[in-house]
């Protein structure tokens, strides 16, 4: 009797070899594993699991093996909301939430990063905030900024993160511009997933200052005349134009707004609403919102796959 030998990670803990029957063996053709150049050979009743990256904890590595990494959103953006109910849950300042946010944010941005998330963009201070926050709180905030920027070069380095923003850079402090312009030059020469950081942002200021970007090019190239609206024009004059649009918004504390974040880039984003308030928000929940994402069917205002076919189906009895 013949038999197939087979090397398998178990787990990325280490790999053993399995032997089975022949006969209970199945050729799988080339497109079922794009990773193999003749297909795989795989026994009947074994699923094989995708390999866990490196980095995820035991949570993280047992949502991670029900996702399918051929389908992981390309960019993800999050409104980070709740922490001053976090704080006051726990009869604190408001600047204790925010301070036990940046763990929440180093969390979620490593796990992106090992799974291979392309880009993340957090919503991190609005400029609402400069009118409706106390100056203390404000000037908490900036400081905040500031060290953790100081603190997290060497991890982002580490995990191969380009660090950039969006939103209005020129009205916040000069010495946190210096320091944000630090922080991004020391990981310029990153690779791997873009962390985006909006800081002073609205969308709505973002549509204005793109359309003044476009008239001032046109003035530029002869005159208003020359002036050309398209949605693509628009989208190459936003903040964002280095980056696809966001597949997936993921908003925490269980508010049900996009509060001014990148309308016009979410306009086909899947929105995930967790009541987890940010300061307790990790990569497992990160991975939670994937997995949610997966579940569904993006029809960007076309019809589903029944529904295609059953309408091809009435079109076809008609004829």
């Amino acid at each position: 009797m013949s038999v197939a030998t087979f090397y398998v990670d178990i787990c990325g803990c280490g790999w053993i070899s399995l032997h089975f029957p022949a006969r209970n063996v199945l050729f799988l053709p080339r497109h079922c594993n794009p990773s193999s150049p003749r297909g795989s050979l795989v026994p009947k009743g074994i699923t094989l699991q995708h390999k866990v990256p490196a980095g995820l904890d035991r949570k993280e590595a047992e949502v991670y093996r029900h996702l399918d990494p051929e389908r992981l959103p390309k960019h993800i953006a999050i409104i980070m909301d709740g922490n001053g109910r976090w704080a006051k849950r726990r009869h604190m300042p408001r600047v204790a939430g925010h301070r036990a946010g940046v763990a929440a944010v180093r969390s979620t941005v490593e796990t992106a990063a090992r799974v291979g998330i392309q880009a993340i963009t957090l919503y991190a201070f609005s400029e609402e905030n400069w009118k409706k926050r106390p100056k203390s709180e404000v000037d908490f905030l900036m400081g905040l900024l500031s060290r953790y920027l100081k603190a997290e070069v060497p991890t982002l380095n580490e995990n191969n993160i380009r660090l950039e923003y969006i939103g209005r850079q020129q009205q916040l402090p000069d010495d946190v511009q210096e320091r944000m312009e630090w922080a991004r030059q020391s990981t310029a020469q990153n690779t791997g997933t873009v962390l985006t950081l909006a800081l002073n942002y609205s969308a709505r200021s973002e549509l204005v200052d793109a359309f003044r970007s476009m008239l001032d090019a046109a003035t530029k190239n002869g005159g208003a005349e020359h002036l050309q609206i398209d949605e693509d024009k628009i989208s190459e004059h936003l903040y964002t134009r280095h980056l696809p649009d966001p597949d997936l918004v993921v908003r925490t504390s269980g508010e049900m707004r996009l509060s001014n974040f990148l309308l016009w880039q979410l306009a086909y984003a899947e929105i995930y609403v967790t009541p987890t308030l940010w300061p307790d928000f990790r990569g497992v929940h990160l991975l939670d919102a994937i997995a949610e994402y997966q579940k569904r069917e993006r029809r960007y205002g076309g019809l589903n796959h029944g529904d295609s076919h059953a309408h091809a189906e009435v079109a076809k009895a008609q004829k």
